[in-house]
């Protein structure tokens, strides 16, 4: 399925997890969870993923990819994730792949929160935003701009292509 923004690359995958540092026992939630990477991803270790999609076709597309995958911890809601998100309660962290209305996401992720919260963008006004929002909720902890290339052959040799850059913002309580 070709959705609307595409699954994560594996390399900010990598990153935005690190950035998460989820244990064994977390409840996480994935707000924009798209095709279902980054949740079936941290499934692995937390014990119950919340993922929330507003498109229909991204949380079917999503579930079937949890399916194969044997991923039975992840929980699916479609609808706006400020109307979900309150249901939820406590979680441990939080993944934001998609971008609308994220003020009021995170202001609600900042009260149910007790770890980190990682917000993916690509676009330079949603980066700001998240940094912005953050800052007001005093939990901005960095920004980290990731630009990978990947190798594609050329007359018989190798070169790097470049893939468009993604902006990681971290924030948390008590981070550092």
């Amino acid at each position: 399925m070709g959705l609307k923004g595409g699954p994560t690359q594996d390399e900010v995958m990598a990153v935005s997890l690190a950035k998460l540092g989820i244990r064994p026992g977390d409840r996480v939630v994935d707000v924009g969870c798209g095709t279902g990477k980054v949740a079936v991803a941290i499934s692995k270790t937390a014990e119950r993923v919340y993922a929330i999609d507003r498109r229909s076709e991204a949380v079917a597309c999503a579930r079937q990819k949890a399916a194969a995958a044997g991923a039975g911890n992840v929980e699916f809601f479609e609808g706006d994730a400020v109307e979900i998100l309150p249901d939820l309660g406590p979680l441990d962290a939080a993944f934001v792949g998609g971008s609308g209305r994220l003020p009021e996401v995170l202001d609600l992720l900042a009260d149910a929160v007790r770890g980190r919260i990682v917000v993916n963008a690509v676009m330079v006004g949603t980066l700001h935003e998240a940094i912005a929002s953050m800052q007001r909720l005093e939990i901005f902890v960095e920004a980290v701009h990731l630009q990978v290339s990947r190798s594609a052959g050329i007359a018989g040799g190798v070169m790097f292509k470049p893939i468009n850059p993604v902006y990681i913002i971290v924030g948390g309580a008590g981070c550092s």
